[in-house]
């Protein structure tokens, strides 16, 4: 608290953003110990180090759920003007989220900060005329895409990729095999994974079980796992399906445990899909909105594919239902092929491993606090670098 260093603060709103964050906090921990970390966020910035100032990424919203986050979004305004008059932050790290950090940016911007995007916002896939808006309120934006860059240079953006840390991980095939040994028996094994927000759970878990149960057919004993990506979506669960098959289990924080002893993942559009193919498995993306939404997402949404994989790939290597309204029969029949057909499900995973080269060899957390900190010592990165 009495450091006379200049702190670096980071403004996270969703638990993705918060574990993006978390990763190069810690880095720069690792690399600057005298640097102040401070941050809106949650719990996986708080362990990592950084001086949590404000309770920000406990859940997320998206598209027209956004609204219930506004009296939030007013105190978090509130907190940063005051934070900006009374701390001594040399560079703001807005990490996604651009509805939330934009109001915050021109905060920062009016206060004279450097401001370093982590987590490019996604003006490709929808809304691409807010890239004026974002080169008047960044010096660099921090890509975790490796196609990003050029989409932003294009605009007079200056961007560099860092890698993604959901991909560019080690695994420890050792630990998942002994996770993967206390999740249930049968076959096929199916992860079921319905996204890191409350509002995800409830618009899509109902239908990911519906989709799970018409694979239980003939002579099959399907088992499945929920992978949460925290304790509090553990009610959520219960609540938006009150009566799961009992070869349905629930685990909390064990999501490479169930991606190394599934066969299929079925997966929410978004950064879990990256987690599936960091594993290269199977899998079958969906993303549940009402009728309405669904109707108006070609406006909204600029890009041919939404699943990330099929984005990076530039093709459909797997099946994506993004968004999806209505029956179900259409996700059952591409989680059934994959399910019937080996060698439709080995070359699924010899696509996601050749999508997992593109991401090359990186270190987000290390590369990322590098260049933050050039950002935080001006002698070495003048503006816009």
């Amino acid at each position: 608290m009495g450091s006379t260093a200049l702190g670096v603060l980071f403004t996270a709103f969703e638990p993705s953003g918060d574990a993006h964050a978390a990763v190069v906090a810690r880095a720069l921990r690792e690399l600057a110990p005298d640097v102040p970390i401070l941050a809106f966020g949650g719990p996986q910035l708080a362990a990592a180090g950084a001086e949590l100032l404000e309770e920000t990424a406990s859940d997320g919203a998206m598209a027209l759920g956004a609204w219930r986050k506004i009296p939030e979004l007013r105190r978090a305004r509130a907190t940063m003007a005051e934070v900006l008059r009374t701390r001594r932050i040399g560079v703001h790290v807005p990490v996604d989220s651009s509805t939330a950090n934009f109001p915050l940016c021109r905060l920062s911007r009016a206060a004279g900060k450097r401001i370093v995007h982590l987590v490019a916002p996604q003006l490709w896939a929808s809304r691409p005329w807010r890239a004026r808006t974002l080169r008047a309120l960044t010096d660099h934006v921090l890509c975790v895409l490796p196609f990003e860059p050029a989409w932003f240079a294009q605009r007079g953006i200056p961007a560099t990729y860092v890698g993604h840390p959901r991909i560019n991980r080690p695994l420890d095939e050792s630990s998942l095999a002994q996770q993967a040994k206390q999740l249930p028996i049968g076959s096929p094994r199916v992860a079921i994974l319905p996204g890191s927000r409350t509002g995800e759970v409830r618009a899509n878990l109902p239908a990911m079980i519906e989709v799970f149960e018409s694979l239980g057919g003939g002579h099959r004993r399907t088992a499945g796992v929920i992978a949460l990506a925290s304790e509090s979506l553990r009610d959520v669960v219960h609540r938006a399906v009150p009566d799961l098959p009992g070869s349905v289990a629930v685990t909390v924080g064990g999501l490479d445990g169930a991606l190394h002893w599934c066969q299929l993942a079925l997966a929410v559009s978004g950064t879990v899909s990256l987690d599936v193919t960091r594993h290269a498995k199977p899998m079958v993306g969906m993303y549940r909105v009402s009728r309405p939404v669904a109707w108006l997402a070609p406006l909204l949404l600029r890009t041919r594919y939404r699943l990330l994989p099929n984005v990076v790939a530039g093709r459909e290597v797997v099946p994506e239902f993004v968004p999806c309204s209505g029956g179900t029969s259409r996700i059952v029949d591409a989680a059934d092929a994959f399910l019937a057909d080996g060698r439709l499900a080995s070359r699924a995973s010899a696509e996601l491993r050749r999508v997992l080269e593109a991401f090359g060899d990186m270190d987000p957390g290390t590369e990322a606090a590098n260049r933050i900190l050039r950002y935080l010592r001006p002698s070495s990165a003048p503006a816009h670098q």
